[in-house]
């Protein structure tokens, strides 16, 4: 039998098994189960599954069909014994699972082209699998590996590029967030002086490997991961699949840790979603680094980003309400929106897609991307709502009336957030209603603006509706959606003319957003407090909040900083040149304090860039 191609000797096994029941021979389903564990070669289950999917409906047919009494009697006692085998191959698969998983990744790995082996490597690693594998199988994955190398193979490399990953994230788990005590005040978060606190700092001393170090390194020095990657010409399989592993063992220690600490004010959920979308903005950059060098670690970059990401659109904390500043190409895209489409994964891969699109339309809006915004958050508002996700179909709304505001379109910014708002009251989403009713007066303020409609009462009833959502989130405990509502109060409140309450509003909307992580709001806050300042005629402070403002806002690469630069601009022909910079060196301490030497330093020549483009 052992001569015969597999599905026949599948065929023949199944056979066997009916034959020495029928004959009574089999006395226990036991007998059955060690006859399959003696008979299946791991790694075939798919095989096995199919021999026994065609004999179960040939007999089942002979049952339906047979007219001999005797005949149909005998085939109807194989249709047990089927039935049998049938349960007892379950027994198998779930006891088997790990050696089944670890054998069908190591025979997709090895017969697939060598150049599409780094993207199925990511693929059977990926965490959102049903059974992903743990720390002990992956090193199991990578001995198995290494029986099918040769001498520096790109198999044998991915073993050894397995194993020291392992070995190095072994080294930094005992540290993982040691770092946190060693700031000031035990502050938490991935801030730090540059080069010698925070995580990154800290892993570096602990490592030993070259590639993970010299990230690490580049990253607490702040410099550019994407020209990182760029120098990286002669990285090696072995070297990026460590770095791969480290990263993701990293990011995933950190999200479970912060998760525990649900009680801590400072930690939980607020730096979970943090460490998620610092690591994908990190593989993303990584991703536009290697572009340079070849598409596969490119590739495999931006396979790791969206894998990070369907993981949080997962958690109960999703950000319906946050984004992600990376600028998402076209390749990059399609990529994720095929990633996200797999027909395994369809039914909560369609409530997973719905929450990312949100994700990047909340981006693609702070970095002035308007149209993609809208159709980002209508594609994700009709999944949502096939999907029955009401909390990601009611935040789109929310984002479709804000980008609306954008587009300067108040009445469709008006439809939507009153759609918002009756669909967040019959479903009982409060953070939704929040938002609708920020939304819903902001809008309104700005239709009145435009139709120049100066009657108080316009006015009055939409910052009403601003103070209800205000009220609500804080009511809430929601800092995200509070950072929102008084940003919103504040803009109003400019747009009307009324600077003073602007201020305050403004002032209370930047430290809110500081809070809340959100550094879109934060410097759309500082832009509207240099505003008010300007008009009251501040020089000082307008120089202050404008130039920290138009800094924030171009490091996420929002064209809204052109904003800022375009004020300053003004004001510096008003006051002169030297007083300007005079005014800049004054606040020089407590712009570095938020922004460091190098964001200080790169202002005056963001102001000439804008000067050159004009």
């Amino acid at each position: 039998m052992s001569e015969l191609p597999l599905r026949d000797r599948y065929l023949a096994l199944i056979d066997e098994i009916v034959e020495t029941t029928l004959k009574g021979k089999i006395s226990s389903v036991d007998m059955v189960y060690q006859m399959l564990l003696k008979g299946i070669t791991s790694g075939t289950g798919e095989v096995f599954e199919l021999a026994l999917s065609d004999r179960l409906n040939a007999i089942q047919s002979q049952v339906d069909s047979e007219k001999d009494e005797l005949k149909k009697a005998k085939a109807t006692r194989s249709l047990r014994a089927i039935k049998t085998i049938q349960s007892q191959w379950q027994r198998w698969q779930e006891q088997n699972k790990t050696t089944e998983a670890i054998a069908s990744a190591v025979k997709e790995i090895t017969t697939a082209d060598a150049d599409e082996r780094l993207a199925i490597f990511l693929r059977v690693t990926d965490p959102n699998q049903k059974n992903p594998l743990n720390l002990a199988q992956l090193q199991e994955l990578s001995k198995s590996l290494q029986q099918f190398a040769q001498a520096d193979s790109d198999l044998q490399q991915f073993s050894e590029g397995i194993t020291r990953g392992l070995t190095s994230w072994q080294r930094l788990q005992d540290n993982l967030v040691s770092w946190m005590y060693e700031q000031n005040q035990g502050s938490l978060g991935f801030g730090g002086v540059p080069g010698e606190r925070g995580p990154w700092a800290s892993w570096d001393k602990q490592v030993n490997s070259e590639l993970p170090q010299r990230l690490f390194r580049t990253l607490a020095m702040e410099e550019s991961i994407i020209q990182f990657a760029e120098q990286q010409r002669g990285v090696t399989l072995r070297d990026w699949v460590e770095m791969a592993i480290v990263l993701q063992y990293l990011q995933r220690g950190l999200v479970n840790w912060f998760d525990q600490q649900a009680y801590d004010v400072k930690a939980g959920p607020k730096l979970s979603i943090s460490t998620f979308l610092t690591f994908a903005v990190i593989w993303s950059q990584l991703a536009s680094g290697f572009q340079s060098i070849g598409t596969v670690y490119s590739d495999a970059c931006s396979q790791i980003m969206f894998q990070i990401l369907r993981t949080l659109a997962q958690r109960p904390y999703f950000p319906f309400y946050g984004g992600i500043f990376a600028s998402f190409s076209g390749t990059y895209l399609r990529d994720a929106l095929d990633y996200l489409d797999e027909p395994l994964q369809q039914v909560e891969g369609t409530q997973e897609k719905a929450r990312i699109l949100t994700l990047l339309g909340y981006s693609q809006r702070a970095l002035g991307q308007y149209q993609r915004a809208l159709d980002f958050h209508q594609e994700a508002l009709e999944i949502a709502r096939s999907a029955s996700d009401r909390p990601c179909e009611i935040a789109n709304l929310n984002h479709l009336s804000r980008t609306y505001v954008q587009e300067q379109d108040y009445a469709e910014a008006i439809n939507y957030s009153q759609r918002a708002l009756i669909l967040s009251r019959q479903a009982g989403d409060r953070t939704g209603e929040a938002n609708a009713l920020v939304n819903l007066g902001y809008s309104e303020v700005m239709q009145a603006q435009e139709l120049e409609n100066l009657e108080p009462e316009t006015y009055e009833a939409a910052i009403n509706y601003l103070e209800q959502g205000l009220k609500l989130s804080e009511k809430l405990g929601d800092i995200q959606s509070k950072a929102l509502c008084v940003s919103s109060l504040g803009i109003a409140y400019l747009v009307i003319g009324q600077h003073q309450t602007a201020i305050k509003y403004l002032e209370d909307g930047f430290k809110t957003a500081q809070v809340s992580g959100d550094l879109y709001l934060q410097g759309r806050n500082l832009a509207c407090l240099a505003e008010a300042y300007y008009h009251l005629q501040n020089a000082e402070k307008t120089v202050y909040t404008g130039c920290l403002g138009m800094y924030l806002l171009e490091q996420i690469a929002s064209l809204e900083w052109r904003q800022s630069a375009g004020l300053l601009t003004i004001l510096q022909g008003q006051i002169g040149a030297e007083d300007f910079y005079n005014l800049l060196q004054q606040h020089r301490p407590k712009i570095i304090s938020v922004i460091g030497v190098d964001g200080y330093d790169h202002i005056p020549k963001l102001l000439q860039e804008y000067k050159q483009d004009i």
